[in-house]
Protein backbone atom coordinates (compact mmCIF):
# COMPACT_ATOMS: atom_id res chain seq x y z
CA UNK A 1 0.00 0.00 0.00
CA UNK A 2 1.34 3.65 -0.92
CA UNK A 3 1.73 5.60 1.40
CA UNK A 4 0.66 9.03 1.77
CA UNK A 5 4.05 10.88 0.09
CA UNK A 6 4.02 8.24 -2.32
CA UNK A 7 0.26 9.20 -3.46
CA UNK A 8 0.80 12.40 -3.13
CA UNK A 9 4.51 11.89 -4.96
CA UNK A 10 2.04 9.85 -7.96
CA UNK A 11 0.12 12.50 -8.76
CA UNK A 12 2.57 14.74 -10.47
CA UNK A 13 2.63 12.79 -14.43
CA UNK A 14 6.53 14.01 -14.48
CA UNK A 15 7.37 12.72 -11.14
CA UNK A 16 5.47 9.45 -12.21
CA UNK A 17 7.71 9.49 -15.16
CA UNK A 18 10.85 10.00 -13.53
CA UNK A 19 10.59 7.20 -11.02
CA UNK A 20 9.54 4.55 -13.75
CA UNK A 21 12.80 5.52 -15.67
CA UNK A 22 14.73 5.59 -12.35
CA UNK A 23 14.08 2.17 -11.75
CA UNK A 24 15.31 1.08 -15.19
CA UNK A 25 18.47 3.10 -13.93
CA UNK A 26 18.70 0.91 -10.68
CA UNK A 27 17.81 -2.36 -12.38
CA UNK A 28 20.62 -1.68 -14.89
CA UNK A 29 23.14 -0.98 -12.36
CA UNK A 30 22.07 -3.97 -10.04
CA UNK A 31 22.57 -5.91 -12.80
CA UNK A 32 26.32 -4.83 -13.29
CA UNK A 33 26.46 -5.77 -10.00
CA UNK A 34 25.29 -9.09 -10.42
CA UNK A 35 27.68 -9.93 -13.66
CA UNK A 36 30.70 -8.27 -11.39
CA UNK A 37 30.42 -9.44 -8.30
CA UNK A 38 31.41 -13.25 -8.24
CA UNK A 39 34.08 -15.14 -6.18
CA UNK A 40 36.99 -16.87 -8.67
CA UNK A 41 35.87 -20.54 -9.46
CA UNK A 42 36.48 -23.44 -6.72
CA UNK A 43 36.35 -20.43 -4.17
CA UNK A 44 35.04 -22.77 -0.57
CA UNK A 45 31.61 -21.77 -0.48
CA UNK A 46 32.13 -20.22 3.07
CA UNK A 47 34.43 -17.55 1.28
CA UNK A 48 31.81 -17.02 -1.50
CA UNK A 49 30.97 -13.26 -2.36
CA UNK A 50 27.59 -12.70 -4.32
CA UNK A 51 25.13 -9.58 -4.67
CA UNK A 52 21.41 -11.20 -2.49
CA UNK A 53 18.57 -10.60 -3.94
CA UNK A 54 17.37 -7.32 -4.05
CA UNK A 55 14.80 -6.63 -1.60
CA UNK A 56 11.48 -5.53 -3.56
CA UNK A 57 11.43 -1.89 -1.26
CA UNK A 58 14.58 -0.47 -3.05
CA UNK A 59 12.89 -0.05 -6.04
CA UNK A 60 9.51 1.42 -3.79
CA UNK A 61 9.20 5.15 -4.09
CA UNK A 62 9.44 6.31 -0.52
CA UNK A 63 12.73 5.27 -0.67
CA UNK A 64 13.39 6.96 -4.23
CA UNK A 65 12.43 10.32 -3.24
CA UNK A 66 15.03 12.69 -3.79
CA UNK A 67 16.24 10.11 -6.69
CA UNK A 68 12.90 10.80 -8.70
CA UNK A 69 13.51 14.85 -8.23
CA UNK A 70 16.98 14.76 -9.70
CA UNK A 71 15.32 12.10 -13.18
CA UNK A 72 12.73 14.64 -13.45
CA UNK A 73 15.97 17.29 -13.96
CA UNK A 74 16.38 15.73 -16.56
CA UNK A 75 13.41 16.16 -18.40
CA UNK A 76 13.08 19.78 -17.36
CA UNK A 77 16.06 20.43 -19.03
CA UNK A 78 15.15 18.31 -22.16
CA UNK A 79 17.74 15.89 -22.26
CA UNK A 80 17.86 12.86 -24.42
CA UNK A 81 16.70 9.99 -23.24
CA UNK A 82 19.82 8.21 -23.54
CA UNK A 83 21.90 10.51 -21.86
CA UNK A 84 18.80 10.95 -18.74
CA UNK A 85 19.11 6.95 -18.27
CA UNK A 86 23.33 7.06 -18.22
CA UNK A 87 23.08 10.32 -15.74
CA UNK A 88 20.75 8.17 -13.59
CA UNK A 89 22.76 4.68 -13.58
CA UNK A 90 25.77 7.85 -11.90
CA UNK A 91 23.37 9.12 -9.50
CA UNK A 92 22.45 5.60 -8.32
CA UNK A 93 26.65 4.99 -7.85
CA UNK A 94 26.69 8.35 -6.36
CA UNK A 95 24.24 6.87 -3.60
CA UNK A 96 26.24 3.92 -3.03
CA UNK A 97 29.51 6.05 -2.56
CA UNK A 98 27.87 8.53 -0.24
CA UNK A 99 26.20 6.00 1.53
CA UNK A 100 28.40 3.52 2.24
CA UNK A 101 30.66 6.16 2.84
CA UNK A 102 28.09 7.68 5.76
CA UNK A 103 28.05 3.52 7.34
CA UNK A 104 31.93 3.91 7.62
CA UNK A 105 32.42 7.21 9.28
CA UNK A 106 29.44 6.81 11.36
CA UNK A 107 29.48 3.17 12.23
CA UNK A 108 25.71 2.78 10.30
CA UNK A 109 24.43 -0.20 8.19
CA UNK A 110 22.25 1.33 5.62
CA UNK A 111 22.45 -1.00 3.25
CA UNK A 112 22.54 0.28 -0.58
CA UNK A 113 24.03 -2.90 -1.81
CA UNK A 114 22.90 -6.40 -0.47
CA UNK A 115 25.83 -8.77 -0.43
CA UNK A 116 26.27 -12.07 0.76
CA UNK A 117 29.28 -12.16 3.05
CA UNK A 118 30.64 -14.62 5.39
CA UNK A 119 30.23 -13.02 8.99
CA UNK A 120 28.44 -9.56 9.83
CA UNK A 121 30.84 -8.23 7.83
CA UNK A 122 29.67 -4.20 8.21
CA UNK A 123 32.95 -3.02 7.15
CA UNK A 124 34.08 -5.07 4.52
CA UNK A 125 30.48 -4.76 2.63
CA UNK A 126 31.00 -1.09 2.43
CA UNK A 127 34.74 -1.24 1.46
CA UNK A 128 33.03 -3.84 -1.42
CA UNK A 129 30.42 -1.68 -2.07
CA UNK A 130 32.45 1.24 -3.15
CA UNK A 131 34.72 -0.82 -5.12
CA UNK A 132 31.73 -2.30 -7.32
CA UNK A 133 30.46 1.06 -7.89
CA UNK A 134 33.78 2.68 -9.13
CA UNK A 135 33.65 -0.94 -11.17
CA UNK A 136 30.03 -0.50 -12.48
CA UNK A 137 30.85 3.32 -13.17
CA UNK A 138 33.61 1.79 -15.71
CA UNK A 139 30.99 -0.34 -17.61
CA UNK A 140 28.27 2.26 -17.85
CA UNK A 141 30.58 4.76 -18.91
CA UNK A 142 32.31 2.73 -21.92
CA UNK A 143 28.93 1.09 -23.07
CA UNK A 144 28.04 5.08 -23.32
CA UNK A 145 31.23 5.69 -25.59
CA UNK A 146 30.45 2.29 -27.10
CA UNK A 147 26.67 3.37 -28.44
CA UNK A 148 27.92 6.53 -29.08
CA UNK A 149 25.59 8.16 -26.13
CA UNK A 150 28.76 10.40 -25.31
CA UNK A 151 32.35 10.84 -26.58
CA UNK A 152 35.26 9.39 -24.96
CA UNK A 153 36.56 13.36 -24.06
CA UNK A 154 33.03 13.83 -22.53
CA UNK A 155 33.48 9.81 -20.75
CA UNK A 156 36.85 11.08 -19.22
CA UNK A 157 35.12 14.31 -18.03
CA UNK A 158 32.56 12.87 -16.43
CA UNK A 159 34.61 10.45 -14.46
CA UNK A 160 37.26 12.58 -13.15
CA UNK A 161 34.45 15.02 -12.12
CA UNK A 162 32.62 12.64 -10.89
CA UNK A 163 35.25 12.29 -7.88
CA UNK A 164 35.65 15.80 -7.58
CA UNK A 165 31.99 16.88 -7.46
CA UNK A 166 32.20 14.73 -4.41
CA UNK A 167 36.08 16.39 -2.34
CA UNK A 168 33.98 19.46 -0.46
CA UNK A 169 31.39 17.41 1.21
CA UNK A 170 33.92 14.92 1.89
CA UNK A 171 36.45 17.81 3.79
CA UNK A 172 33.63 18.80 5.43
CA UNK A 173 33.00 15.56 6.67
CA UNK A 174 36.39 15.04 7.73
CA UNK A 175 36.33 17.83 9.83
CA UNK A 176 33.45 16.11 11.69
CA UNK A 177 35.66 12.90 11.97
CA UNK A 178 36.91 13.08 15.33
CA UNK A 179 34.20 15.29 16.34
CA UNK A 180 34.26 18.99 16.50
CA UNK A 181 35.88 21.43 19.27
CA UNK A 182 32.79 24.19 19.39
CA UNK A 183 29.33 24.98 17.97
CA UNK A 184 29.91 27.69 15.46
CA UNK A 185 26.91 30.34 14.78
CA UNK A 186 23.94 28.64 13.65
CA UNK A 187 24.15 30.84 10.28
CA UNK A 188 27.51 29.60 9.53
CA UNK A 189 26.02 25.67 9.95
CA UNK A 190 22.93 26.65 7.69
CA UNK A 191 24.99 28.42 4.87
CA UNK A 192 28.34 27.04 4.51
CA UNK A 193 28.64 23.53 6.48
CA UNK A 194 25.28 22.35 5.59
CA UNK A 195 25.55 23.55 1.71
CA UNK A 196 28.47 21.21 1.74
CA UNK A 197 26.96 18.53 3.46
CA UNK A 198 23.84 17.92 1.94
CA UNK A 199 23.17 21.13 -0.35
CA UNK A 200 26.22 20.20 -2.61
CA UNK A 201 24.92 16.70 -2.84
CA UNK A 202 21.52 17.87 -4.30
CA UNK A 203 23.36 19.42 -7.03
CA UNK A 204 25.52 16.37 -7.80
CA UNK A 205 22.32 15.75 -10.58
CA UNK A 206 23.38 18.42 -12.37
CA UNK A 207 27.20 16.85 -13.22
CA UNK A 208 26.32 15.82 -16.62
CA UNK A 209 24.49 18.97 -17.62
CA UNK A 210 27.36 21.25 -16.04
CA UNK A 211 29.73 19.66 -18.09
CA UNK A 212 29.01 18.24 -21.40
CA UNK A 213 25.18 19.62 -21.97
CA UNK A 214 25.72 22.75 -24.45
CA UNK A 215 21.93 23.50 -25.09
CA UNK A 216 20.02 23.50 -22.02
CA UNK A 217 17.66 26.54 -21.21
CA UNK A 218 19.54 28.65 -18.59
CA UNK A 219 16.53 29.75 -16.54
CA UNK A 220 15.48 26.07 -16.36
CA UNK A 221 18.58 24.74 -14.99
CA UNK A 222 18.61 28.18 -12.52
CA UNK A 223 15.13 27.44 -11.52
CA UNK A 224 15.83 23.19 -10.72
CA UNK A 225 19.33 24.00 -9.23
CA UNK A 226 17.65 26.95 -6.74
CA UNK A 227 14.92 24.31 -6.28
CA UNK A 228 17.10 21.07 -5.18
CA UNK A 229 19.16 23.83 -3.26
CA UNK A 230 16.43 24.88 -1.45
CA UNK A 231 14.39 21.16 -0.73
CA UNK A 232 18.04 19.81 0.42
CA UNK A 233 18.80 22.31 2.93
CA UNK A 234 15.18 22.01 3.93
CA UNK A 235 16.10 18.32 4.84
CA UNK A 236 19.05 18.75 6.29
CA UNK A 237 17.16 20.94 9.12
CA UNK A 238 14.71 17.98 9.56
CA UNK A 239 17.18 15.53 9.78
CA UNK A 240 19.07 18.01 12.66
CA UNK A 241 16.02 18.21 14.74
CA UNK A 242 15.71 14.22 14.54
CA UNK A 243 20.15 14.48 15.07
CA UNK A 244 20.03 16.53 18.19
CA UNK A 245 20.78 13.41 20.23
CA UNK A 246 22.98 11.61 18.13
CA UNK A 247 24.76 15.17 17.36
CA UNK A 248 25.49 16.29 20.93
CA UNK A 249 26.77 13.09 21.64
CA UNK A 250 28.95 12.81 18.88
CA UNK A 251 30.22 16.66 18.83
CA UNK A 252 29.01 16.86 15.54
CA UNK A 253 27.87 19.85 13.50
CA UNK A 254 23.84 20.52 13.77
CA UNK A 255 21.70 23.70 13.04
CA UNK A 256 19.17 23.56 16.81
CA UNK A 257 22.22 22.75 18.24
CA UNK A 258 24.33 25.79 17.72
CA UNK A 259 21.34 27.60 18.28
CA UNK A 260 20.57 26.08 21.96
CA UNK A 261 24.66 26.76 22.63
CA UNK A 262 24.04 30.62 21.79
CA UNK A 263 20.55 31.43 22.59
CA UNK A 264 19.16 28.51 25.19
CA UNK A 265 21.40 28.43 28.51
CA UNK A 266 18.43 26.36 30.10
CA UNK A 267 18.32 23.82 27.31
CA UNK A 268 21.65 23.72 27.14
CA UNK A 269 21.68 22.48 30.98
CA UNK A 270 18.82 20.10 30.30
CA UNK A 271 21.09 18.50 27.73
CA UNK A 272 23.70 18.14 30.33
CA UNK A 273 21.31 16.75 32.68
CA UNK A 274 19.77 14.05 30.43
CA UNK A 275 23.34 13.00 28.61
CA UNK A 276 23.86 9.74 30.46
CA UNK A 277 19.79 9.06 29.90
CA UNK A 278 20.45 9.11 26.03
CA UNK A 279 21.95 7.54 22.98
CA UNK A 280 22.59 8.31 19.38
CA UNK A 281 19.04 7.12 18.47
CA UNK A 282 17.07 9.06 20.89
CA UNK A 283 14.45 11.09 19.54
CA UNK A 284 14.63 14.39 22.01
CA UNK A 285 13.30 17.32 19.87
CA UNK A 286 10.22 17.68 21.62
CA UNK A 287 12.50 19.04 25.10
CA UNK A 288 13.50 22.24 23.21
CA UNK A 289 10.18 23.37 21.68
CA UNK A 290 11.74 27.28 21.47
CA UNK A 291 14.54 26.27 19.26
CA UNK A 292 13.34 23.79 17.44
CA UNK A 293 9.73 25.11 16.14
CA UNK A 294 11.58 28.09 14.38
CA UNK A 295 13.73 25.52 12.58
CA UNK A 296 10.90 23.79 11.76
CA UNK A 297 9.01 26.55 9.98
CA UNK A 298 11.90 27.39 8.25
CA UNK A 299 12.62 23.82 6.91
CA UNK A 300 8.71 23.98 5.58
CA UNK A 301 9.53 27.21 4.14
CA UNK A 302 12.71 25.76 2.34
CA UNK A 303 10.85 22.41 1.15
CA UNK A 304 8.59 24.93 -0.18
CA UNK A 305 10.31 27.30 -1.79
CA UNK A 306 12.34 24.60 -3.42
CA UNK A 307 9.42 22.53 -4.86
CA UNK A 308 7.79 26.01 -6.35
CA UNK A 309 11.10 26.69 -8.12
CA UNK A 310 10.81 23.18 -9.81
CA UNK A 311 7.28 23.71 -10.37
CA UNK A 312 8.23 27.07 -11.95
CA UNK A 313 10.67 25.02 -14.13
CA UNK A 314 7.89 22.67 -15.70
CA UNK A 315 7.51 20.16 -13.00
CA UNK A 316 3.93 20.83 -12.40
CA UNK A 317 3.84 21.37 -8.93
CA UNK A 318 1.03 24.23 -7.58
CA UNK A 319 1.13 26.34 -4.24
CA UNK A 320 -1.10 23.86 -2.36
CA UNK A 321 0.81 20.57 -3.84
CA UNK A 322 3.93 21.90 -2.54
CA UNK A 323 2.74 22.53 1.25
CA UNK A 324 1.66 19.24 1.39
CA UNK A 325 4.59 17.38 0.07
CA UNK A 326 6.48 19.49 2.21
CA UNK A 327 4.57 18.31 5.34
CA UNK A 328 4.84 14.83 4.09
CA UNK A 329 8.43 15.37 4.20
CA UNK A 330 8.53 15.92 8.24
CA UNK A 331 7.09 12.34 8.33
CA UNK A 332 9.51 11.00 5.95
CA UNK A 333 12.82 12.37 7.89
CA UNK A 334 11.01 10.89 11.40
CA UNK A 335 10.02 14.14 12.73
CA UNK A 336 6.06 14.28 12.12
CA UNK A 337 5.72 15.09 15.90
CA UNK A 338 7.00 18.21 15.37
CA UNK A 339 4.20 19.71 12.66
CA UNK A 340 1.90 20.92 15.60
CA UNK A 341 4.17 24.09 16.11
CA UNK A 342 4.40 25.00 12.50
CA UNK A 343 2.98 28.17 10.92
CA UNK A 344 0.50 26.51 8.61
Amino acid sequence: MLTQIEQLWRQGKLLKTAFDEYKVCIEAVFGEARTLLQSPPKTPPEFDVRLAVIPDDFYSMRRNLFSTLFQSVYHLLNIQEDRRLLYGKKNHLFRIWVTSADNLLDNEDKIVVPIEIAGSSRVMRQVISVMLADRILKNITDEAVQDRTITDDEATLLTHKSLQILLPSAAEEASEEEGISHRPDAEYVFHTIHRLKTGLLFHIPFLGPDTIEFNIDKNTLALCKEGLMSFGLGCQLLDDIRDIAKDYLESRHNYILSTIYADYPLYLAKLHTIESDIDVSSNIFELFHDAVCPAADRALNLLNDGLLSLGSAGLGIHKAAARQLGLGMFQVLGVGGITKCLNV
